[in-house]
């Protein structure tokens, strides 16, 4: 029996492939619990309808983010921060620290999609990367200034 895949399932497919599998396989487990559903002329037209809909909402999604990401990237984030000898900066900034700043001038953007490649902990200018989709990624300038 021909099936469409709605989930991925380990070691059998992944989500919209079209496999060739027992009859038994397919009605005593895919279909019963919702891993697929029985191929036909109905099921492959909602499959496509499905995929037409992801794909455009995919490239909604990514011009957004990249009107977001040209934005961001005419920014700059400044901290005030306490220094020791040689310029060297108490701690560092951490990720919450920027999405905080980000967040008073206007975005939101989670910690967790801010990646900083060099500890922040000497001042100057440093370059951070924020994730905004997993196809978009914008640099955030961020300066240290002494107190």
């Amino acid at each position: 029996m021909k099936v469409i895949f709605l989930k991925d399932l380990r070691g059998q497919g992944k989500k919209n492939d079209i496999k060739e599998v027992s009859d038994g396989y397919a009605t005593n487990f895919l279909i019963k619990n919702g891993y697929a559903v029985k191929y036909t002329k109905t099921s492959v037209n909602i499959l496509d309808e499905q995929i037409k809909e992801r794909e455009l909402k995919e490239k909604e999604d990514i011009k957004i983010a990249s009107e977001i990401k040209d934005k961001i990237e005419k920014e700059t984030i400044r901290f005030n921060v306490k220094v020791g000898k040689d310029s060297k900066v108490f701690g560092s900034i951490s990720t919450k620290q920027i999405a905080e700043e980000l967040k008073k001038i206007g975005y939101n953007a989670d910690k967790k999609n801010i990646k900083i490649d060099i500890p922040l902990t000497s001042l100057g200018t440093h370059i951070v990367k924020i994730n905004l989709h997993k196809k978009v990624e914008a640099k955030l300038k961020v300066v240290l200034i002494e107190k």
